[in-house]
């Protein structure tokens, strides 16, 4: 392969097949403390300073460890004995989705960001066939 346009053509080609498995994708995607950082970010927004933030999420992590659950799993009354600050929009915070959706930025997760992503993609694909 030459060029660009040659390699999205073969990417093109190779993608066409391919089908989500959302299911899949979801449990993938729960697996360890994924929203750990955003329990922390969740915090500072609170105005907790950074290092005290880490700290509290650390030691919700190592409970939800013992436990053997997701931080998700945890309780409000759990989660708060981390830190006073945890409210009950940090379960939002906690979320799949709301972890997702705090990424609304050019190249974050967040639905509106990645529907720009395809698009563009789609865009450049299409110029790319010959």
């Amino acid at each position: 392969m030459d060029t660009l346009k040659d390699c999205l053509v073969a990417f093109t080609g190779m993608v066409a097949g391919l089908e989500p498995q959302a299911k899949a994708m979801r449990a993938a995607a729960l697996e360890g403390h994924a929203t750990a950082t955003d329990l922390a970010d969740y915090l500072v927004r609170k105005g907790i300073a950074f290092r005290d933030a880490h700290e509290a999420v650390a030691r919700a992590v190592r409970e939800a460890e013992r436990r053997g659950c997701g931080l998700a799993a945890l309780s409000l009354a759990d989660l708060k004995r981390f830190h006073a600050a945890i409210g009950r929009d940090a379960l939002r915070a906690l979320s799949l989705e709301g972890s997702v959706a705090a990424r609304d930025h050019p190249g974050g997760t967040a639905p509106a960001q990645v529907r720009r992503a395809v698009a563009a993609a789609r865009r450049r694909l299409a110029r790319a066939r010959p």
